[in-house]
């Protein structure tokens, strides 16, 4: 069989099977494209999940009359200009879009019509493609002053294939709405507008360019809780911008939906992300749950590619390494910054579930029970730890002689009431300790509300900081193998582990190459006990593969310390003095992360006077 050059039409037809995918692909298309003309206002119209009618109109520069005709023709763009020597660097791409594909594309498999006014000019001009099939430019009707109204009708008419694979009209909707916000969250500084089939989704006025206005957008897409729990992001490294909002731990949902990523402006999904976030997030979350985030990496277009695929939603960082870790570091910092703040969403559930009538869905799922832990009876790293507030690491209370309530019933005696109840301590961000209930939950009093602490839970997180400070203090205890073991893998795979072998004996493992396609462990670590050294080998050969950095020793270890740590803290139905109680809320305030337990979980709740005032009817 010979070669021979495909036609136009085909070629075209090809391309949009890459480029547009769904109408979600062409409406995000259509979109950067009117943001790359400079738009400050977009409005996307949309019937029958985008496949009947698309619009989208925008008060960009406009077209002209001749760029109407170079517009709807492959590889013709604006948006590369060639260098004094005539050559066209596709590794500073500095706009959305940059390829020349999208228009040609649509409009070989929809009807397409442009019409625009370009910013200076009298007059506005049309172009119709149909299937392939191009019109002549003509003068028409335009209600602005300058900009584009691109409107596409039939999509997938001319490929009637392609319409067998698209779901249904509300999930294609859905899709498109989900464009629509992703590319509202990088432009603050523009208004956007979505209607659907006749009714208006979405409505997003512009907000002053900045993290005021970028909070205020991210409030209105990803809702206001987001906003009262997000933590700001703003860190440089070697030239590489990390902006944006993380959400608190406590604040977290079942699944990665609500976890966005930007490059200069261009929305991506990258597995750089959910490796970094993970990350961040090991000591906070289940692995389970997920934390809300918006991030925002700035960085000079030569260091990433974004010419990976046509529809530009894949890209390639030249130094992974450095953004990932400039991922981690700035989210831990922001973490570490808001000390022993829990999210706003914890006491918002607990009213709702005072209210009369109300019973709500928990908010987190159910641990291991406080009964269970503290029945363990054997010693070790995790008691000597507890050490850190006196007096918590005493015998629990199903061990101890029940002493009778004071008259006052707070749990304990006159004079320790009166050390507890020190006017001052009501200033402090946990305030001062008033009860002890069911000898689990400490109330305690600040000047404008009620604080209900679960003891073991923070006493668990207190406890944990400790061993990771003294676990970064020195290297991780290891253990020799009586026989060392071979772990035979694909050879691509031994040679990323043992190019890492410096890393991970800094973590407790020991190994060397053994031939071809496999490693020798010596050591493991002793935190770990007797463990399954191969297994542990192979999930530390799949995170270097996926994220390039050794997730898998790392959780392994902290869960052990998680372990230990709830082993080591004191008890539900351990009675603890006044003094105890005040020393508990004054170490959470100085610990960083105390707002939550090593699963997720809101060490306490904090109850404003005026919700517990309307809660009884006083306002």
């Amino acid at each position: 069989m010979r070669i021979h050059r495909l036609p136009p039409e085909t070629v075209n037809r090809i391309a949009a099977g890459e480029v547009v995918e769904r109408p979600a692909s062409a409406i995000k298309e259509l979109v950067e494209n009117a943001l790359d003309a400079g738009a400050r206002q977009i409005e996307v119209q949309v019937e029958g999940g985008g496949l009947s009618r698309i619009l989208v109109a925008d008060d960009g520069f406009g077209l002209s009359p001749e760029e109407l005709l170079l517009a709807v023709e492959r590889h013709a763009t604006s948006k590369l200009l060639p260098d004094d020597a005539g050559d066209y660097d596709l590794l500073r791409i500095a706009t959305l879009g940059f390829r020349g594909e999208a228009l040609p594309s649509i409009g070989s498999v929809a009807r397409l019509s442009i019409t625009s006014r370009a910013k200076g000019a009298a007059d506005a001009f049309a172009l119709r493609v149909d299937g392939g099939a191009m019109g002549q430019v003509s003068p028409a009707a335009f209600p602005g002053p300058h900009g584009a109204r691109v409107e596409v009708r039939d999509l997938f008419y001319a490929t009637p294939a392609r319409l067998k694979f698209m779901k249904s009209e509300r999930a294609e909707a859905m899709a498109i709405a989900e464009e629509i916000k992703r590319q509202a969250m990088a432009h603050e500084a523009v208004s956007f507008s979505l209607e659907i089939d006749g009714r208006k989704v979405l409505r997003l006025p512009a907000e002053p360019a900045g993290d005021v206005g970028r909070l205020a957008r991210l409030s209105a897409i990803m809702g206001r809780e987001f906003s009262d729990n997000a933590l700001l992001i703003d860190h440089v490294r070697e030239g590489v911008r990390l902006s944006g909002y993380a959400g608190l731990p406590t604040l977290n949902r079942g699944n990665a939906a609500h976890q966005y990523l930007f490059v200069n402006g261009r929305p991506v999904r990258d597995r750089l992300l959910q490796g970094a976030l993970r990350g961040a997030y090991a000591d906070f979350l289940a692995r389970d749950r997920h934390p809300l985030t918006a991030l925002f990496l700035e960085l000079d277009p030569a260091q990433v590619d974004v010419n990976v695929h046509p529809a530009k939603a894949e890209v390639r960082f030249r130094d992974p390494a450095l953004v990932r870790g400039l991922i981690v570091g700035g989210l831990r910092h922001a973490l570490a910054g808001a000390g022993h703040r829990a999210s706003t969403t914890v006491a918002a559930d607990a009213l709702q579930g005072l209210r009369p009538g109300m019973v709500p869905a928990p908010a987190y799922r159910p641990g291991p029970s406080a009964a269970g832990f503290s029945s363990w009876s054997g010693g070790g790293w995790g008691q000597a730890l507890a050490q850190a507030i006196p007096g918590l690491s005493a015998t629990s209370a199903r061990h101890e002689p029940v002493h009778e309530p004071s008259p006052q019933g707070y749990g304990f005696g006159e004079g320790d009431a009166a050390t507890a109840l020190a006017p001052d301590l009501v200033d402090y961000p946990l305030g001062a300790a008033r009860a002890q209930v069911h000898e689990t939950y400490i109330v305690a009093q600040t000047r404008d509300g009620v604080v209900i602490v679960d003891q073991h839970a923070a006493h668990e997180r207190l406890v944990y900081e400790k061993m990771k400070a003294e676990m970064a203090v020195g290297a991780v205890a290891r253990q020799a193998l009586l026989i060392p073991e071979v772990v035979e893998l694909d050879p691509a795979e031994a040679e990323r582990i043992v190019a890492r072998a410096e890393e991970l004996a800094a973590l407790g493992l020991v190994i060397e190459p053994f031939g071809i396609g496999a490693v020798l462990v010596r050591e493991t670590p002793a935190l770990l006990g007797t463990t399954d050294a191969a297994g542990l080998v192979r999930d530390i050969a799949d995170d270097l593969a996926e994220t390039d950095q050794a997730l898998a020793l790392k959780e392994r270890l902290a869960e052990v310390c998680s372990t230990m740590a709830c082993h080591g803290s004191v008890r539900a139905g351990r009675r603890l003095t006044g003094p105890e109680m005040n020393a508990l809320l004054r170490q959470m305030e100085a610990t960083p992360h105390s707002g939550q337990c090593n699963h997720g979980r809101p060490t306490y709740v904090e109850l404003k006077l005026a919700d517990i005032e309307r809660l009884f009817g006083r306002r």
